[in-house]
């Protein structure tokens, strides 16, 4: 018997849409990740993209625990010396508020060409409106 390797002529994607009001970011970006490798198929290879579209509504709406609003920093560099800057949570959100989402997201996907490929297929926005109403995603729980 031999193994099943997925191709990609044989993979049928489907789009699920998770609203995000009041879920912890952390626990959100782990369902939304997998969901996005397509690690919840049985079909799952690890070096095709077998996973489904994923959009998620009311990013600005999200939670984090404890006192991770004021101390969670995120960091951009410019290229030049002492072009590191930072931003906390709080200020992120005010600023980007669909960026800590997407952050958490692809730091959970694969760092190549794969993984690159599976986050173009990640949706955010910060209400709860959403212009894929065409590809009638169904609703994921998380």
């Amino acid at each position: 018997m031999n193994t099943y390797m997925a191709r990609n002529e044989t993979i049928e994607h489907q789009w699920f849409v998770v609203d995000a009001t009041d879920k912890t970011l952390g626990r959100l970006a782990t369902v939304v990740a997998s969901v996005l490798k397509g690690k919840h198929k049985p079909i799952y290879t690890p070096h095709v993209d077998t996973g489904d579209y994923v959009i998620v509504i009311n990013a600005d709406k999200i939670q984090l625990t404890g006192k991770k609003w004021d101390q969670k920093l995120y960091y951009k560099h410019s290229g030049y010396n002492g072009g590191l800057t930072s931003r906390t949570a709080r200020e992120t959100m005010d600023k980007f508020p669909t960026r800590m989402v997407e952050k958490a997201v692809q730091g959970m996907l694969p760092h190549t060409k794969l993984g690159r490929a599976q986050a173009k297929k990640l949706f955010v926005y910060a209400g709860s409106e959403h212009k894929h109403f065409a590809q009638q995603p169904k609703e994921l729980e998380v």
